[in-house]
């Protein structure tokens, strides 16, 4: 660790077990929670207060509380897993806050939903990581774990996430996504790794890749510069279609409501492709995730319109 960097704040748990072995008594326990000394944070475990309060201030922080919790009590031989160990890596999921903590236990462990903890009953690899000093898979086996149990649209978002952060290498997906091939899911962990592309910038651009694959358009190139006839750059662009020159964006629309200059900034973008001999096609989350039909059919529309062939 160098000088400039924080240390990673930890949780230290206090089983209730500790505390009477240290000579309190369960009313004396009672008391330092009903005070604040001592936080509750499962059935006998709690933290002390500065800790609690450290990571109740973080995002998903509480839930990072429980997660410490649901792994204390089921013992050693498991790790916060799928999607509690996706908010600890920092991956990308589709959908709210979490409610459940989702741990993996040994295959031959109790699995299902018990107190707000989802159990996996599965097999782990004898090295973790550790996150906040809890155990939780790596981002390869948690994104292959999620790639297994979600929706393939969600376990692609997951994917490039953790490729784009770095997180991981698509070498390591394929490892582990070859050990977890037998499981449930194995077939469709295949699908996601090999559709994975860290150039995706955002959730949208993932769900847009599955979206354009799923309605048959030729494959786009992604994060492409292009410049204009003067050799002057115009902008990077999510995807292209080049033979076709064709160019799609995916946006929120909110985000030019709240920015009138960004607003003028895309559209002097959009007049300088077209300038460039470029059509450019904007679409929103609710067009991606809601409308896919419609918005495959404009797309092909235009590329039909420059000589693509669907047949083809």
């Amino acid at each position: 660790m160098s000088d400039n960097q924080i240390p990673e704040p930890t949780i230290k748990l206090i089983p209730v077990a500790a505390l009477l072995a240290d000579g309190r008594s369960r009313e004396q326990v009672r008391t330092l929670v009903r005070h604040g000394v001592l936080v509750s944070i499962g059935r006998g475990l709690y933290v002390k207060r500065p800790v609690a309060r450290e990571f109740k201030a973080l995002p998903n922080g509480d839930h990072m509380l429980r997660a410490a919790a649901a792994v204390a009590h089921k013992g050693p031989s498991c790790a916060v897993s799928h999607r509690s160990a996706a908010l600890l890596h920092n991956i990308d999921l589709v959908g709210g806050p979490l409610a459940d903590v989702t741990i993996t236990t040994w295959a031959g462990g109790r699995r299902g939903r018990r107190h707000g903890v989802h159990t996996y009953a599965c097999t782990l690899p004898a090295a973790h990581t550790r996150q906040f000093g809890i155990p939780v898979t790596t981002a390869a086996r948690t994104v292959v774990d999620l790639a297994r149990s979600l929706p393939f649209a969600e376990g692609v978002v997951a994917a490039d996430s953790a490729l784009r952060q770095g997180l991981t290498t698509a070498v390591e997906l394929w490892q582990v996504a070859g050990q977890c091939r037998l499981q449930r899911g194995g077939d469709q962990a295949d699908r996601v790794v090999h559709f994975a592309d860290g150039r995706a910038e955002s959730p949208l651009e993932s769900l847009a890749r599955v979206v354009f694959d799923e309605g048959g358009l030729p494959p786009p190139e992604l994060q492409v510069t292009i410049t204009g006839a003067d050799n002057q750059l115009i902008g990077r662009v999510d995807f292209l279609w080049r033979k076709y020159r064709t160019i799609v964006e995916v946006d929120g629309a909110a985000k030019y409501e709240q920015d009138p200059h960004r607003a003028r900034t895309e559209l002097w973008r959009d007049k300088a492709f077209q300038r460039a001999g470029y059509q450019v096609l904007h679409f929103n989350w609710r067009e991606i995730t809601a409308e896919a039909d419609q918005t495959t059919a404009v797309v092909w529309a235009e590329l039909r319109a420059r000589g693509a062939d669907p047949a083809s």
